[in-house]
């Protein structure tokens, strides 16, 4: 299992030993024995680049996830949203997760969490975009919340956020 980090922000000094090892058990409680997988901690710049470039959204976001376990794609990124993927078996998890540690620090401000949990719950968000689940219908994006607050809570009760 192959789990990297990039961090190009400077607005928070993180603790990457911790993520980690907080990235390595959820990928164990969700059955992933194999990975190959990159977490970009990164700015508001540079996530609003990816984010016109690729979605063609306008200003910064809080998490983008490539999937380039996408077969006849060459590793191409594609943002991992694949409606009906969703129990689909794969031997290897393979993608990139970009997360906005900017948009971390104001969504914590705006829901009265930590910029911490918010940072781990990203995390979550893009495993769970790589393993099929998609955001794009209400009842989806339900579902998917409902799975990303369990994990959350799973990792809280492990791992002491604030020492993100």
């Amino acid at each position: 299992m192959t789990v990297d980090f990039a961090n190009r922000q400077r607005t928070k000094k993180i603790n990457l030993r911790l993520l980690k090892q907080m990235v390595r058990a959820l990928l164990a409680d969700l059955g992933i024995a194999k990975a190959e997988l990159e977490i970009d901690l990164v700015g508001a710049l540079e996530i609003t680049r990816l984010n016109e470039k690729f979605l063609h959204h306008k200003g910064p976001t809080d998490v983008i996830t490539f999937d380039y376990h996408t077969e006849g794609r060459a590793g191409s990124p594609l943002p991992a949203v694949k409606p009906g993927a969703m129990g689909t078996s794969r031997p290897t998890l393979h993608g990139e997760i970009f997360i906005c540690v900017d948009e971390a620090v104001l969504q914590a401000q705006k829901f009265g969490a930590s910029w911490q949990s918010e940072v781990v719950r990203y995390v979550v968000h893009g495993v769970l975009h790589l393993l099929g689940h998609n955001d794009l219908r209400a009842v989806a994006r339900r579902k998917m919340k409902r799975e990303e607050n369990r994990l959350l809570r799973k990792l809280s009760h492990r791992f002491a956020l604030s020492k993100l």
